[in-house]
């Protein structure tokens, strides 16, 4: 399996009417049924029992979202986010058993955007897609802010790119928006609270540890030295600072 995974060029959602989703589940009623909410909420819906078939149709087709479960024959949830985000920064929502909180944290460590726990409501599944979409959607009508700069780095909000000394950095959504917050208040401690509910615009009243992992995926992609970081400062019981280092 995945013979040729360094070689796939996953393609971007081209634009369309109705959102497109892949959705990944190895439960086939619970997958019948996640379908059947989705099309009925006007989302275009192609659906996966098993991991390898799932990550197979993301690298040939352009999708909005994917959401996947963490546990799947073949390869796992995770293991096809940890293989897209080598070269997608597609939207990703894991689904995960309540009691796995490892398994919460190391999707996001993968670069989930978010997850859903299991037992959950179609409702509230279908509510985190419309959520992750339309924080995508907002952040498009405000990319024609400047470019910001803080010591080395740079990023570009007008072509969502982010860079380190002139080199381009790869970010999936959820930490471009974050290191662009961050960038846009250098110098100045964030709370966790205050970055989780600008990730999601407002919308976000889930774990705030979800933060901690997302600014541990950025230093590893932007810090020099990730386990000493000199420019993504935390502020213990508070939150985070961007130093220009």
């Amino acid at each position: 399996m995945l013979e040729n995974v360094a070689t796939v060029e996953v393609l971007e959602a081209e634009p369309h009417t109705a959102p497109r989703v892949l959705v990944a589940e190895d439960e086939a009623d619970v997958l019948e049924s996640l379908v059947y909410e989705l099309r009925r909420e006007g989302f275009e819906v192609d659906a996966f029992l098993d991991g390898q078939s799932a990550f197979d149709a993301a690298a040939s087709r352009g999708y909005d979202v994917l959401i996947l479960d963490v546990f799947m024959p073949g390869l796992t949830g995770l293991e096809v986010c940890q293989h897209l985000r080598k070269r997608s920064v597609v939207p990703i929502i894991l689904l995960t058993a309540k009691d796995r909180e490892i398994d919460r944290v190391l999707g996001l460590e993968l670069g989930a955007d978010d997850y859903v726990t299991k037992p959950f409501s179609l409702a509230e599944l279908t509510s985190r897609v419309r959520s992750l979409l339309r924080r995508i959607e907002l952040d498009r009508e405000v990319g024609a802010e400047p470019a910001l700069r803080v010591g080395a780095l740079r990023v570009d909000r007008v072509r969502h790119r982010a860079s380190v000394d002139g080199v381009d950095v790869r970010l999936t959504h959820t930490e471009f928006k974050l290191i662009s917050l961050l960038a846009a208040h250098p110098g100045r401690t964030l709370s966790r609270n205050r970055i989780m509910r600008h990730l999601w615009n407002g919308d976000y009243d889930g774990d705030e540890r979800a933060c901690d992992v997302h600014v541990s995926n950025l230093r590893r992609k932007l810090e020099r030295d990730p386990s000493t970081p000199r420019q993504i400062v935390t502020v213990r019981d508070i939150g985070y600072r961007l130093e220009s280092a």
